[in-house]
């Protein structure tokens, strides 16, 4: 079936963390959507995940009750990627695997009609995901920032063969399902969102792992210091009206002892090493055996929520 026969038909490759909730954004915005996974028991864990976030959604008040069986309605789910077929906008959120991103790409440039938008989720440019692809044009990155459902913005990033008319239709698709998406002017590894997030995220460990600052004290700085500022000014905005030429001034004698390292400092990879993923693992640079990981979550996605009800009343 041709997209324009199934006019605002949406299909979600993965059903991971980020897939799920990509489903839930777009049925919310009652697209129909067809949600393909590698089996159906992980599917069927996926609509729980989904049916479980709307729920916070109505404990939220952001969402009626009444809606919840009428997103769920409009999302079916399948294990053949040919059921992409019937879309005229195609989301892929597999696992971080470059060879099996770009040979879904492929397959499914031969599947779905060339007016069918091919969009990427997983942070990686859209010039890395064509090698197979024959309609290049209609290949672009849409990267939803975790979780999709509770942050208002994601980035789009067109490859130099995408068209113009796609962007423009990606744009307009994402703006109808409640969000706003942020244009890069050109590919760049990471994109914005990922380059700042390492970029700190580097600092952060250098500090830790040099004996400058202990794990709680450079947390405890950004949470209630540069985090506080910056939910307000970005840091190019905070640099303006701090004064440009000061901290200008301050770059230079500053700039030459930041950590400039091509690799992460070997004390975060001999953790990675020994085993110890973070939270899931019970340590990372934190024992989590006596941290309460959960409660931390559970306070990081209320307070998503609270930034949505923000967002939700500031606009009215």
């Amino acid at each position: 079936m041709a997209a324009t026969e199934n006019k605002g038909a949406v299909a979600v490759i993965g059903n991971g963390i980020i897939g799920h909730a990509m489903a839930e954004v777009f049925a919310g915005a009652g697209h129909s959507v067809v949600m393909i996974g590698r089996s159906d028991a992980s599917l069927a864990r996926a609509m729980d995940n989904i049916e479980a976030s709307l729920r916070e959604f109505v404990a939220n008040e952001l969402l009626a009750a009444a809606e919840v069986p009428n997103t769920l309605g409009r999302i079916r789910v399948s294990t053949d990627l040919r059921d992409a077929a019937g879309a005229e906008f195609v989301a892929e959120a597999v696992t971080e695997d470059m060879a099996l991103k770009v040979e879904i790409f492929g397959e499914l440039d031969r599947i779905c009609p060339p007016e069918t938008i091919l969009a990427s989720s997983s942070g990686h440019p859209a010039s890395e995901l064509v090698e197979r692809v024959t309609h290049r044009h209609r290949v672009i990155a849409m990267h939803f920032w975790y979780p999709p459902q509770l942050f208002p913005m994601l980035e789009v990033c067109p490859g130099p063969e995408t068209s113009r008319q796609v962007l423009e239709r990606t744009c307009a698709l994402l703006r109808g399902a409640g969000k706003e998406p942020v244009v890069m002017a050109r590919e760049v590894p990471g994109f914005i969102f990922n380059r700042l997030q390492f970029a700190v995220l580097r600092e952060a460990w250098s500090l830790w792992a040099s004996g400058a600052a202990s794990a709680e004290a450079i947390d405890v700085v950004m949470r209630k210091g540069l985090g506080r500022r910056w939910g307000i000014t970005g840091p190019i905005e905070s640099a303006d009206l701090g004064g440009l030429d000061t901290l200008w001034k301050f770059a230079e004698a500053l700039q030459p002892h930041l950590d400039a390292r091509r690799d992460p400092p070997e004390e975060v990879g001999a953790l990675v090493a020994a085993g110890h993923r973070g939270i899931s693992s019970g340590r990372g640079v934190y024992d989590w055996n006596k941290r309460d990981g959960a409660a931390l979550l559970a306070k990081r996605r209320a307070e998503l929520f609270r930034w949505l009800k923000v967002d939700r009343d500031g606009a009215e």
